[in-house]
């Protein structure tokens, strides 16, 4: 996939594709910019879940070699789905939901990753934040496998919010942490969210805070962490293998 296959630049353009209701991820505006049209594609944003950023003139022409009027928009991959659509999928099954939450993933590589995990260890879906976070690229895409066809994927404003959110519904969660209690010693059925941090920083403290436990992963090697795709795999089959279990 070609990275300007996802990248639209120009004014009218932009405009067509929120009309049209596209997938963004992000939409970038020359900061200072307050002209009809670029009130309008803010106007338009505010109505999607894309993160809207002003910058400088110099980030716009990094971003685009077309003539881009001062606004350029990175339009997602791949359509984004609830997390109706996530619960819808795990009543079908006739299966307690299972749901990953990722809290600040930033490379598209580990996203990608995580997707194909996810479909494998028959996760109902992927939340991922709006902020601070990566989307749904062409390189996520290509790294899921095609796994991205088949797992929902929910893009939210708030994590913790949507975390108390799914309380409401019935959901419990368990997040990775280092200083967690040794996984295999946790009971980690029913209806749940695992919780992966940020790829350095790992889970935010408004995060954690707001989950019910922290599961750790027993380390015999000298180096004191996993990569976030990886961990995403050690817990996500933990889980799998107590579900079956049962």
């Amino acid at each position: 996939m070609n990275h300007s296959e996802y990248t639209l630049a120009g004014r009218n353009a932009v405009i067509e594709a929120l009309r049209a209701k596209k997938p963004m991820d992000k939409i970038f505006i020359l900061d200072g910019c307050q002209d009809g049209p670029i009130r309008t594609i803010v106007r338009e944003a505010k109505k999607t879940d894309a993160l809207i950023k002003f910058v400088d003139k110099e980030r716009l022409d990094q971003l685009t070699n077309e003539h881009h009027q001062g606004v350029v928009a990175m339009v997602a991959a791949y359509e984004y789905s609830s997390i109706d659509d996530m619960f819808q999928k795990a009543e079908e099954r006739g299966e307690d939901p299972f749901f990953i939450l990722l809290d600040g993933i930033e490379d598209p590589h580990n996203l990608g990753a995580i997707i194909r995990t996810a479909n494998q260890a028959g996760a109902h879906g992927v939340i991922i934040p709006k902020h601070r976070a990566v989307g749904l690229t062409p390189t996520v895409a290509k790294t899921s496998a095609g796994a991205i066809n088949y797992t929902p994927v929910a893009k939210v404003t708030n994590i913790a919010k949507t975390m108390e959110e799914l309380k409401e519904r019935g959901m419990w969660f368990v997040c990775a942490d280092m200083d967690g209690e040794v996984m295999y010693q946790q009971n980690l059925t029913g209806s749940i969210g695992l919780i992966i941090g940020n790829e350095g920083a790992g889970v935010s403290q408004n995060v954690k805070k707001k989950c019910d436990y922290t599961a750790s992963i027993p380390m015999k090697g000298e180096i004191d962490s996993l990569n976030a795709s990886v961990a995403t795999g050690v817990l996500a089959y933990e889980i799998v293998r107590q579900r079956l279990a049962k």
